[in-house]
């Protein structure tokens, strides 16, 4: 008799566990009968990394220095630096600069921008579409200044 061993579910084990979406998130605080229970429920989906902290992480995982993030966004060095020291808070503005800088994806950005406390791109706007196309599109802060310029918007 042959038997034939089928591969087992197993859960990818991780020391993060999965952040649920914001729309999970908000059906069931409005289900929630209990304030406590949601949060202590949820309290691995919630944004608890600081901005230097979210800003290092990146730095490793693109493999990219301080220096260079400060050259590609056209920032001046030493501001970048307190920045990723969490001595300076930037603008909205200016963090989306950082943004290109880092070489960023759109939603990468929007997690920067939710971290940092700022409103994410809203694609209602002229001038965040625009700025969500470029990220889309790997483009760089010149050729996204260039496409806002075009547009009678205001430039990063």
């Amino acid at each position: 008799m042959c038997t034939t061993l089928q591969p087992e579910k197993t859960e990818m084990l991780s020391d993060k566990p999965e952040r649920k979406t914001t729309d999970e998130l908000t059906h069931e605080i409005y289900t929630a009968t209990d304030i406590e229970d949601y949060l202590s429920q949820n309290k691995s989906s919630f944004l608890s990394e600081t901005l230097p902290e979210h800003l290092k992480a990146l730095l490793l995982r693109k493999n990219l220095t301080r220096a260079e993030v400060a050259r590609r966004s056209q920032l001046e060095k030493a501001y970048v630096y307190q920045i990723f020291s969490g001595e300076r808070m930037p603008s909205r503005d200016k963090l989306i600069t950082l943004a290109f800088g880092l070489g960023l994806t759109a939603d990468e950005t929007q997690t920067m921008l939710k971290i940092s406390g700022y409103k994410e791109l809203y694609a209602r706007s002229r001038r965040d579409s625009v700025i969500l196309f470029a990220l889309r599109q790997n483009n760089t802060l010149f050729e996204t200044n260039d496409m806002l310029y075009k547009h009678g918007l205001g430039l990063l």
